[in-house]
């Protein structure tokens, strides 16, 4: 058994819970332990750095990696935004030493020290390079067969640390984590691109707009569902697709999933494994092939 920390991150606790849910049934199905970081805190990804300024964001984010540290396990992320906010904070105790002493004496208030010694990964990455594809397919007990997903990795999970797992401008590991499930994965050349992120509350129309270039690159591609590792892709997704609409004079109806919840969907987990009573936009009748239940 492969065994890991796991941070969950603030919007896998209440608007991406979907996603919490999928990646734990998902993990115990690989045999991957996946271990709470106790008394996690916010990693300031959206809102902190331009409030307070990057090092104290940074800060906050290692004091997690230092509680981490204790158990010497890789830390797995299920949140880009947690992940980019984890991923650089690492890196930077890794290989900028004013950078790592500042950050300890600052640290040090709390009775807390990081010595730059885990990795921060992405849970798709995991997935992806300690499993692998061929171990995935001989999980798979009800095969994706005929369904088209176009994979939206967005912008953040391929590019904090850029190249250490995917082409950032054109990832394609997804995509084939998707055809070991027996989908199709389909031409879709938004993948990478921003779904506008926090700007859904500030300047709607960003996101509004941003979605239907996504929505429209999916549905020329031929896609059923879009699939995404990133809590807020999915919900600003999920949540403007009926405005996308209103406002394009479009018919788009494309559930909007985690791509755990087609994992859990294929190894043929129970439903709150695959959590699909979470979407805003029903993703039953294009699931309906492949016996998921309400």
């Amino acid at each position: 058994m492969m065994k890991y920390s796991i941070y969950p991150g603030c919007s896998m606790e209440a608007t991406a819970q979907a996603n919490l849910k999928s990646i734990e049934a998902v993990a115990k199905a690989l045999d991957l332990h996946l271990e709470e970081i106790p008394d996690w805190n916010c990693c300031g990804a959206t809102v902190a750095s331009g409030v307070v300024g990057d090092f104290t964001q940074q800060v906050m984010t290692a004091r997690n990696l230092a509680i981490a540290e204790t158990k010497g396990w890789d830390v797995v992320v299920g949140c880009s935004s947690c992940y980019l906010s984890l991923a650089v904070t690492n890196k930077r105790f890794k290989e900028d030493e004013h950078f790592k002493v500042k950050a300890n004496e600052a640290l040090a208030a709390g009775g807390y020290k990081y010595n730059g010694s885990l990795r921060v990964r992405q849970f798709l990455e995991v997935v992806i390079n300690d499993v692998g594809f061929d171990n995935i397919k001989a999980k798979v007990k009800k095969s994706l067969a005929g369904l088209k997903v176009a994979g939206y990795v967005g912008c953040q999970t391929v590019r904090a640390i850029p190249y250490e797992f995917d082409d950032p401008e054109y990832p394609v590991q997804m995509d084939k984590l998707m055809e070991a499930l027996g989908a199709t994965a389909t031409d879709f050349p938004m993948k990478a691109r921003c779904c506008g992120s926090s700007n859904a509350i500030a300047a709607t129309e960003i996101v509004i707009d941003q979605a239907y270039k996504i929505f429209e690159s999916a549905s020329k591609g031929g896609a059923d569902v879009i699939v995404t590792p990133c809590p807020m892709c999915q919900l600003n997704l999920d949540a403007y697709e009926q405005m996308v609409n209103q406002k394009y004079g479009t018919n788009f109806n494309l559930p909007i999933l985690f791509f755990t919840q087609l994992m859990a969907i294929a190894f043929d987990l129970p439903a709150d494994a695959q959590a699909l009573s979470y979407c805003i936009n029903s993703p039953y009748q294009a699931l309906a092939s492949y016996g998921v239940a309400r």
